[in-house]
């Protein structure tokens, strides 16, 4: 085995959360980082046009390739389960989209931490710091930071149509979703800069070009496993153990390795070191480091439900893309403009509202789109159609990552447990007929729209729910799976600040340290989320430099 050398600080993962921990650790003097990836460079063309998403997810060359465990709540379902596997993570694949959720998502991290930094009105400064809005910077965004945010460079007749729609449903017209109440109707804002994708490689990593020495990025790299020795004050992480190029390797930090692995990534690295379940590492013969037993456990996700309807009369996407003259016509407008079809992000227009008026704040989001297909990977239908997908922002349902082995190269075992609480069945009903009501509205009627998927055949709560496990799909925002908690709290991973409980030396910084979901996509958050880690990590290296400063001079000559 070989050594990559001993830096200051270790991240594993150059997605959304490693690319910003590295840019912000690597800016102090006399600081040295490592950036190990498992993927590649995100040199990859389709990476950077924004409709490429179809040709990255799925895609070895850019995506981890994980498949759920089939789900009991999806009628017997296994559903593909992108992640990021390039310099950019998901950032690189996902659907673009800028959201932060509601004021309430980060109140209640509060309370379930017992940190108010965690509250709406703390971290609204970390998202405007890293954010670079096109309107300018005001008290609820920032101007000039590394995180592009655009309007879309399309309209479509079908979504101002059903926009007026949900209007007319009692859903209001807003134009900014992200001042911490985002109820209402609107078209996305998006990652995006100039009609490219903006992913966090290029927003974070790009500046640290030049650092050798400061910041090392290994791409190809596959981390095996935590080194962890023991000392008087218990476990403390040393470094990782991982390969590349063909060749065993190991690297220590002298302060701290943290993973960023994301959701699913960062349970399996501590389960496959010993950090975990009891009983699941004995299972696979694994030593002990550190029982905690919610490694891995508290996933939760955004399930969303594609209803589809034929229309009559307007343009949608499934009649341009479907003959020559029309993809060329795409073509040259992504090539000229920078706009159009090509420029667009999965879903376009987007609405937030209750599924019931029981519910304190918008607890459903709609991604409207003016395509429709069978199923992601597969052709547009030859008819005009427009999808409405409708996901429950606040499940109640809980799931898992468990590692299948002691392989580090074995995929785990994902089990989301989609629909599996009477809460998410109801909620999932119920937005259904929430969407058969927008589209009955007046200012659709026009294109006479049919729905074809699920039918109209399901009209009862059940049978609503039974279409909703067969239309339902994962709008990939996994969280939760090393939650922050309370000392109190037995499934908490780590504290709120992100220190692993129990091993020194060892911080999670991703997704998966939600305790709840956010009520939105969860890109952004995470962006967040590296953000205040990065402030506490500088802080500490600063006051342990500040200690050993005064002990140097107290030290008798």
């Amino acid at each position: 085995m070989e050594s990559a050398g001993t830096y200051d600080y270790i991240i594993i993962g150059a997605g959304t959360a490693g690319c910003v921990l590295a840019n912000r650790l690597a800016q102090d003097r006399d600081v040295s980082v490592l950036l190990i990836e498992a993927g590649r460079k995100d040199d990859y063309v389709w990476i950077h046009i924004p409709v490429g998403y179809l040709y990255c997810i799925n895609n070895p060359r850019t995506d981890w390739l994980y498949r759920t465990e089939s789900d009991p709540g999806l009628n017997g379902r296994a559903l593909i389960y992108p992640r990021g596997k390039v310099l950019g993570g998901c950032s690189s694949i996902n659907g673009m989209i800028y959201m932060r959720g509601q004021a309430r998502d980060y109140d209640e991290w509060a309370a379930l931490t017992g940190d108010d930094s965690w509250r709406w009105e703390n971290v609204l400064p970390v998202f405007k710091k890293s954010e670079d809005y096109h309107k300018g910077g005001d008290a609820f965004h920032g101007a000039g930071g590394e995180w592009r945010v655009e309007k879309q460079r399309l309209s479509w007749e079908i979504l101002d149509a059903f926009r007026e729609a949900a209007k007319q449903r009692g859903i209001p017209n807003i134009d900014d979703f992200n001042r911490g109440d985002n109820e209402g109707c609107g078209y996305f804002e998006v990652n995006q800069k100039k009609g490219f994708r903006w992913n966090t490689a290029r927003a974070f990593l790009k500046s640290t070009e030049g650092r050798k020495g400061k910041l090392d990025i290994m791409t190809g790299c596959h981390v095996k496993r935590l080194r962890i020795r023991q000392t008087d004050q218990g476990p403390a992480c040393t470094g990782v153990e991982f390969t590349g190029g063909g060749t065993e390797w190991f690297a220590e930090a002298r302060h701290e390795t943290i993973s960023t692995a994301g959701a699913v990534g960062s349970p399996q690295i501590l389960q496959l070191s010993g950090i975990g379940s009891a009983s699941l590492l004995r299972q696979h013969g694994i030593p002990m480091v550190a029982d905690l037993p919610g490694v891995g456990e508290n996933l939760q996700d955004h399930l969303q439900l594609r209803m589809a309807f034929k229309v009559k009369g307007v343009k949608t996407l499934n009649t341009m893309a479907n003959n020559l003259l029309g993809k060329m016509q795409i073509g040259m407008q992504y090539v000229f403009s920078r706009s159009g079809p090509m420029s667009m992000a999965p879903s376009q227009l987007g609405a937030f509202t209750r599924s019931d008026p029981s519910q304190p704040t918008p607890n459903i989001e709609y991604h409207v789109q003016p395509l429709s297909l069978e199923k992601f990977g597969e052709p547009l239908h030859p008819f005009p159609a427009f999808t409405a997908s409708v996901c429950n922002l606040r499940p109640t349902a809980r799931g898992h990552v468990r590692i299948a082995s002691g392989d580090p190269y074995a995929a785990p075992k994902i089990t989301p447990n989609y629909l599996s609480t009477p809460e998410d069945r109801k909620v999932a009903a119920d937005s259904l007929k929430i969407t058969r009501d927008i589209v009955a509205a007046p200012a659709l009627q026009k294109y006479a729209p049919e729905e074809f998927k699920p039918g109209l055949h399901y009209r009862t709560e059940e049978e609503l729910a039974k279409a909703a496990g067969d239309i339902g799909t994962t709008i990939f925002h996994p969280i939760g799976t090393c939650k922050m908690g309370r000392a109190s709290d037995p499934l908490a991973v780590v504290d709120s600040q992100m220190r692993v409980r129990g091993v020194k030396g060892l911080r999670v910084v991703d997704a998966s340290v939600m305790p709840t979901i956010t009520s939105g996509n969860t890109n952004s958050p995470t962006i967040m989320i590296a953000e205040k880690a990065a402030q506490w990590i500088r802080a500490e290296r600063a006051g342990t430099q500040g200690a050993q400063t005064i002990a140097r001079i107290a030290e008798p000559a």
